[in-house]
């Protein structure tokens, strides 16, 4: 059991390291007055789920009695669910995940909960409410706002081509059913051709080049995360097609997006939080035995060439 709680546990440094000095060795029990928080995150080949593990650790690296530990699922659902139980194995005070799988990961984490560990969602829900908070922004609403924004752009006639994320996490489900439902509203607007590229670059690139490879025409893309729109940008250069002659819209407004709209590249994208800063303050407040809310919504905000020299990227 020692084994393999070390390698599953081995703390990911980004550049090489463990997170808060700590091996998974030395966080079996916890010293006295120190407190282990446990983060278990779908993927580290994603560089918004790397950005929102640096925004927990480096808001946990102010406080000294917290040691903070977290895994990669390597976009592996069983292995993010093996990563919680060995989280729970070790006994962490309060469990944060964004589970890949709302379905298949809600009974490992509706268990923590029930035994009496505080479990904090990020961004992604599980199909119950066994769970103490969970803080996001609004992804249904940012579908809703994005498909607004096409149809307004496309004066309510045109082709879209989706991009969407993954499709069994609640970020994906919800962005899709907003922006499915609002599209619905502009019969003159087709969505012609729709596939989840797992919020990566390499998938969006092939999917892209599956749809250009059958001669799908479109005049617009809403694409879930700014990383797979990076990937249709370049799939579509290297098919000789001017992004810029592509209505593009992404979300999350990471640096890559900002110089994509300042290059008349992407049209509108969409703030999104890591929420990592968030998490750690609600651990806190659950630690000190301060209430905190179910649901804490965060703010998303609309970028456009209007604005995108005033509002700063995610990361």
């Amino acid at each position: 059991m020692m084994r393999m709680l070390t390698r599953s546990l081995l703390v990911l440094w980004l550049l090489g390291g463990f997170v808060c000095g700590a091996a998974a060795e030395e966080l079996q029990q916890p010293r006295k007055g120190t407190y282990l928080i446990g983060f278990s995150q779908d993927t580290l080949g994603n560089d918004w789920r790397a950005a929102q593990v640096r925004a927990l650790e480096q808001e946990f690296s102010r406080y000294p009695f917290i040691k903070f530990v977290y895994t990669d699922g390597e976009g592996d659902t069983a292995k993010q669910i093996q990563d919680i139980e060995d989280l729970i194995a070790i006994g962490v005070d309060v469990l944060i995940a964004s589970p890949k799988d709302a379905k298949a990961m809600t009974p490992v984490i509706s268990r923590a909960y029930r035994q009496g560990i505080p479990v904090i969602l990020l961004t992604r829900r599980i199909e119950t409410d066994d769970f103490t908070t969970f803080i996001s922004p609004d992804d249904e609403a940012i579908g809703r706002r994005a498909a607004q924004y096409l149809a307004r752009e496309l004066k309510g006639k045109g082709k879209v081509l989706v991009l969407q994320g993954v499709p069994t996490a609640t970020t994906g489900i919800l962005r899709t059913k907003g922006f499915h439902d609002e599209i619905a509203k502009h019969p003159g607007i087709e969505i012609v051709f729709e596939k989840p590229a797992n919020y990566l670059r390499a998938d969006a690139i092939q999917v892209m080049e599956e749809a250009l490879s059958k001669g799908i025409a479109f005049d617009a893309i809403f694409s879930q995360s700014d990383s797979m729109a990076d990937g249709a940008r370049r799939a579509l250069k290297k098919a000789g097609i001017d992004p810029k002659k592509i209505l593009i819209v992404g979300i999350d407004y990471i640096a890559e997006a900002r110089r994509a709209i300042l290059a008349g590249e992407e049209h509108a994208t969409f703030t999104y939080p890591t929420c990592g800063a968030e998490g750690a303050q609600a651990a806190l407040k659950i630690l000190n035995n301060e209430p905190v809310l179910k649901i804490q919504m965060v703010e998303s905000i609309m970028v456009t060439r209007d604005n995108v020299e005033s509002v700063e990227p995610i990361f």
